[in-house]
């Protein structure tokens, strides 16, 4: 925990003397205690272990000697109300009345910087980012794994950014390739000018399929597809302008439903972008001497340098046209020389881990030594998502069946029909229940998807994050206006408030460790508890027809939890809802 300043001198001065260490040293030995439903607990803890990591053996007691001859050592003062040990640790309690006064100064004066100003970040040197995320195939189904990858990706790029790193979010649609002959014939064949207007993504779907079936048993059509890819590859016009209107209508069409998701990408780019480009590596790869042509026509590359199959990996047909992992290696190339990042990010589902570590490899092979840069974050897969129309097909089924659902169960609650727009509230209320179902594991992890759970208004869900939030800024919209200028710290010395305050003091060490590992379940987590904390404190500390000394500071209180309950939801890619 980053120590609020009025903590900062006698607290970690006095610890820095008696251990003789560098202050800067002891940041991140030093962190808030969790806190504890069946006791009160110290507010910071010293971790003896981190310490001692220099010195190689220290069995269980020493430490715990150590520990108490550390606590022997401190005393009490102004600030440090209480000093004792812990399993390895020292622990400190600190002085109520300036807890109180510090953590809720620093909450609403720091607002939604608040925790992103952590001591915990304060050698974050800043970087060029590049995420890749969403990532869909034009024509082809808009599957889960797309919706994961588009609410995960928008996470990483979402705290990246908050902790001042510039961050380029790149869309890399799957727009090339034999699909694109596929469809190409297939639209020759069954396609309607009208129906690709009013509905593209639809359309290009239905006649995907349907040239699919006729591919399977009509050879011809195989073949004409195949024939009008090479077309496009080798830069026929006909061909290509007819590419470029099925890439134009999708996109437009993206935009618009990634908008009622809140998230926008800085570069729509594609594997179209990389025809060109493949070429030249494959010339280049063939300069190294590493091509290798296959009995079959196609061309390879032999990671392992022994024949080892499971190390081949394929960069062109037999025909002569370029793959999408040849494509990748060009993206790659490309992004370096346009906007030479310290880090890029790619975010798919886990089954292409071998793909991308095979292409870092390759690129290191080629004698890019900043492959070491790239970064893949896998996830699980989501089994049984189906809409009431059967299987998700698109990105906007999922989102219309969110709408409808939170609607009906809005449509039991008597405060809804008040509500300007109940639409867009149900959608932004069902889009965080689905992103904190979401989010709730590890990414790696496989889960079942289950509507009525992830719908649920109690419990550990997205539904009770927007009903905290919506019940709070309630509360500032009733009584605000009077209340909240000077406040009384005696008036917050209840267990339900200090609880929320030390609960408050964690958050930049969560946002820390979600920093380091791009895991949002941390942040989840956090808010969860701190909804839980609220809903407690909302029942027992009342503020209608309490002394105004006392309302008033329990209404900076509930403002400095909602403040950091938004500040959380946004990070997640959740826009909080003020009334539902």
């Amino acid at each position: 925990m980053s120590l609020p300043p009025n903590f900062e001198c006698p607290f970690r001065a006095v610890l820095s003397r008696v251990l003789d260490l560098p202050p800067e040293n002891l940041i991140k030995s030093i962190s808030a205690v969790p806190i504890s439903k069946n006791e009160e607990t110290a507010d910071f803890q010293l971790s003896v272990d981190s310490l001692l990591e220099k010195d190689n053996d220290h069995s269980r007691p020493d430490i715990q000697v150590h520990a108490k001859r550390l606590a022997e050592k401190l005393r009490c003062d102004t600030v440090v109300s209480e000093i004792s040990t812990g399993e390895r640790t020292v622990n400190f309690k600190i002085n109520r009345e300036l807890l109180t006064k510090t953590v809720l100064q620093q909450v609403i004066e720091e607002g939604s910087k608040y925790g992103l100003k952590s001591e915990l970040f304060s050698d974050l040197p800043q970087k060029k980012i590049v995420v890749e995320f969403s990532s869909p195939n034009v024509a082809k189904k808009f599957h889960v794994g797309h919706l994961r990858s588009t609410i995960i990706g928008n996470f990483i790029a979402n705290l990246k950014e908050a902790l001042g790193h510039q961050v380029i979010r790149i869309n890399y649609l799957g727009d090339w390739g034999m699909q694109f002959g596929l469809l190409g014939t297939g639209f020759q064949l069954f396609g309607y000018e009208e129906k690709l207007q009013s509905n593209p993504l639809q359309h290009l779907f239905e006649v995907y399929v349907q040239v699919n079936k006729e591919a399977a048993d009509d050879k011809s059509v195989a073949k004409s597809a195949q024939e009008f890819f090479q077309r496009l590859e080798l830069g026929d016009v006909q061909a290509l302008s007819l590419w470029q209107k099925f890439r134009d209508l999708s996109i437009e069409e993206y935009i618009r439903i990634y908008k009622r998701l809140g998230i926008y990408f800085d570069e729509y780019s594609g594997e179209s972008f990389y025809r060109e480009k493949s070429q030249e590596v494959l010339k280049l790869l063939e300069s190294k001497g590493l091509l290798l042509k296959t009995i079959k026509g196609t061309a390879v590359v032999d990671l392992s340098g022994n024949g080892d199959p499971s190390s081949i990996f394929t960069v062109m047909r037999s025909d002569g046209t370029s793959l999408y992992a040849t494509r990748d290696l060009a993206a790659a190339i490309d992004r370096m020389d346009k906007y030479n990042f310290d880090t890029m990010i790619y975010v798919t589902d886990k089954g292409q881990k071998k793909h991308f570590q095979q292409v870092f490899q390759m690129l290191k092979i080629m004698g890019y030594d900043w492959a070491e840069r790239c970064q893949h974050v896998p996830f699980g897969v989501v089994q049984g998502m189906k809409t009431r129309r059967g299987d998700v097909t698109f990105l906007e089924d999922v989102l219309n069946e969110i709408q409808l659902r939170m609607l009906q169960n809005m449509a039991l609650i008597k405060t809804t029909k008040e509500l300007k727009n109940p639409q867009e509230t149900a959608e932004r209320v069902g889009l965080a229940a689905l992103i904190i179902q979401d989010f709730k594991g590890l990414l790696l992890s496989d889960y079942k998807f289950n509507w009525d759970r992830v719908f649920q208004s109690r419990g550990d869900t997205g539904v009770f994050l927007q009903y905290t939030h919506a019940r709070l800024h309630s509360l500032e919209e009733t009584f605000g206006c009077g209340y909240l200028n000077d406040f009384n710290t005696a008036c917050l010395q209840e267990p339900q408030s200090v609880s929320i305050l030390q609960h408050l003091l964690r958050f930049d060490e969560v946002l820390y460790r979600s920093s380091q590992d791009l895991q949002p379940r941390h942040i989840v987590s956090y808010l969860l508890t701190l909804s839980h904390l609220a809903a407690v404190a909302h029942k027992t500390l009342q503020i209608k027809d309490s002394p105004p000394e006392v309302a008033g500071a329990r209404l900076h209180l509930f403002k400095a939890v909602r403040s950091v309950l938004a500040n959380g939801m946004k990070l997640l890619g959740i826009t909080p809802v003020c009334r539902m």
